[in-house]
């Protein structure tokens, strides 16, 4: 199944609590879903004007973020960010546990934007100005060319990535990241890795968007190389699991990652260390005391975003430590 960003097909700003589904998807069924970048949407002069600036001719801008553009205004107040959905994962009820597999994370267009604003990032108070940084992509070489002899590796990955949240929570902005995941901006979450959501609404009602073409843990001028992407996911489900995390967790090949969110960064660092420890203890038995220690001696702790309102911490618990391994914490 394939899922253009047209204009009926995406939300702007907001992870809407209800939303109508745009499609239905089956447990394990391949999906992949066209995104678009807020860049260059959220401007008052039109996508293909605005890119034009970096040489980029209007045939290479995406017919869609021009309707998009002009069919889907942002709500005020709200967040920045064009998200394609929501899918409706069959069988997913409120209390289960929804597998978000990442199979492939594909850049639909050659180049990408860096941007910052007087008052906005961890130095809010560094720019006299806002600045636009629109930057070419070297795609057989796999590169992004930041400026003359500097090349930073291209590794793409969904920004935001999100169930629906509950009917208390109701609608939220795209911009913090919570419980039903969003904008996480956790970069590990390239191809090949795994995500687990807490299911709040029937069909879960899955949204993704903020596609970046490579980030730094942190983010800390607000944004990575922001660009258009075309994710492929698979959904499996897990009944009545949702219980086992309070935040987001998500498993590379090499690492399991446990996750903390919060407006201040130490509470998150220390919801980051209570998942840790409690991962550990549930999934590899350990106890509590156990799970401390191999915390501090084997899980490295990073900021994923600093920027925006609600902070992330990850812990990176290598999979190498444990003799006995399995590629997922759950088979469907």
């Amino acid at each position: 199944m394939h899922i253009p960003a047209t204009p009926a097909n995406v939300v702007r700003g907001v992870i809407p609590c209800d939303a109508v589904p745009i499609a239905e998807v089956e447990p394990g069924q391949p999906v992949s879903l066209d995104t678009l970048s807020h860049q260059g949407l959220n401007t008052s002069e039109e996508p293909a004007a605005f890119f034009a600036k970096a040489g980029i001719a209007p045939h290479a801008v995406l017919a869609e973020a021009l309707s998009v553009y002009r069919e889907v205004p942002p709500p005020p107040g709200m967040g920045v960010h064009v998200l394609t959905g929501p899918l409706h994962i069959a069988g997913a009820q409120p209390g289960d546990l929804l597998e978000v597999r990442v199979l492939d994370v594909r850049c639909r267009v050659p180049y990408g934007v860096n941007a910052s604003r007087p008052g906005a990032g961890v130095l809010p108070d560094l720019l006299p100005a806002p600045v636009s940084h629109i930057i070419h992509f070297d795609m057989a070489r796999g590169v992004a060319l930041f400026a003359p002899g500097i090349e930073v590796p291209l590794a793409p990955f969904m920004g935001i990535m999100a169930v629906a949240p509950s009917t208390a929570t109701g609608t939220v902005s795209s911009r913090p990241p919570g419980a039903f995941g969003g904008n996480l901006d956790l970069k590990q979450l390239t191809r090949g890795a795994t995500l687990y959501l807490p299911v709040f609404q029937p069909g879960a009602l899955f949204f993704t968007g903020d596609g970046h073409a490579c980030q730094g843990d942190g983010e800390v001028d607000v944004n990575a190389i922001e660009t258009s992407l075309m994710p492929t996911f698979q959904f499996y489900v897990h009944k009545g699991k949702a219980n086992q995390l309070n935040w987001p967790r998500a498993e590379t090949a090499t690492h399991y990652i446990s996750m903390g969110i919060d407006r201040d960064l130490n509470l998150a660092m220390k919801a980051a260390v209570r998942e840790v420890v409690n991962f550990l203890m549930q999934e590899k038995n350990l106890s509590a005391s156990d799970a401390y220690q191999l915390a501090s001696i084997a899980v490295d702790f990073r900021v994923a975003e600093a920027v925006n309102f609600n902070q992330a911490i990850y812990g990176m618990i290598p999979k190498n430590v444990f003799k006995q391994q399995t590629p997922y914490w759950f088979q469907p």
